[in-house]
């Protein structure tokens, strides 16, 4: 059973229905117990980093989320959830779960394309991947293919070789980050079409092998 993560932050039906229309069994709960047990996690939202940290301490969800990441427990975050699996948030100056090195910052402001034109914040719409580490999630996956974005805030890994895949907004941003069978996604997997539901497929599919608890 694959485990989505009930915290109040959204987003959560269609990321089901997306697993669903894969073939995959999932239900989305906040019961610490049914994630423990699970045999995926996947960790979507949409919202404040500050908000969300509180809804999963108040649940009890942080801990049992380090515990089953640290177990080897496969774990995939989306959009929100790949911010608040750092260390740190600079949006209401949060503290996270720290399942990876590193902080969430914002766009920097006033920032222009190359041509000049101003860039909007946030960052909005559809955009490629740059790959900058292999990784089972990227199966399939074309030089060409777009993801739908909505983000004012991105992560910021302190180790680079923890970075992924990165996509360009007037910075160049880490767009997928991840270690082991630990990975997150700052795009929207449910929304991007037929890569989207690739990923999803190649998370929910593979990253096998025992866990060591």
């Amino acid at each position: 059973m694959i485990a989505i993560i009930d915290y109040n932050a959204g987003n959560l039906a269609s990321v089901a229905r997306a697993v669903a229309h894969l073939g995959f069994a999932c239900t989305v709960t906040h019961d610490p117990e049914m994630i423990r047990r699970a045999e995926r996690i996947i960790f979507p939202g949409v919202g404040a980093a500050g908000a969300a940290m509180d809804s999963l301490r108040r649940l009890g969800i942080d801990a049992v989320l380090r515990e089953r990441s640290a177990c080897g427990t496969p774990l995939l975050g989306i959009c929100l959830g790949s911010q608040v699996i750092l260390e740190h948030s600079d949006e209401n100056d949060t503290p996270c779960l720290g399942l990876l090195a590193g902080r969430a910052r914002a766009f920097p402001a006033a920032m222009r394309s190359p041509d000049g034109t101003p860039l909007k914040i946030p960052h909005m719409g559809w955009n490629r991947i740059g790959r900058r580490r292999d990784h089972p999630l990227f199966e399939g996956i074309g030089p060409e293919d777009e993801f739908y974005f909505v983000h004012s805030f991105y992560p910021v890994p302190e180790h680079p070789e923890e970075v992924l895949g990165v996509t360009g907004h007037g910075v160049e941003f880490a767009s997928v980050i991840g270690r082991g069978r630990l990975v997150a996604t700052q795009f929207h997997l449910e929304k991007s079409g037929r890569p989207g539901l690739r990923m999803l497929r190649n998370f929910c599919a593979g990253f096998g092998g025992e866990r060591p608890c």
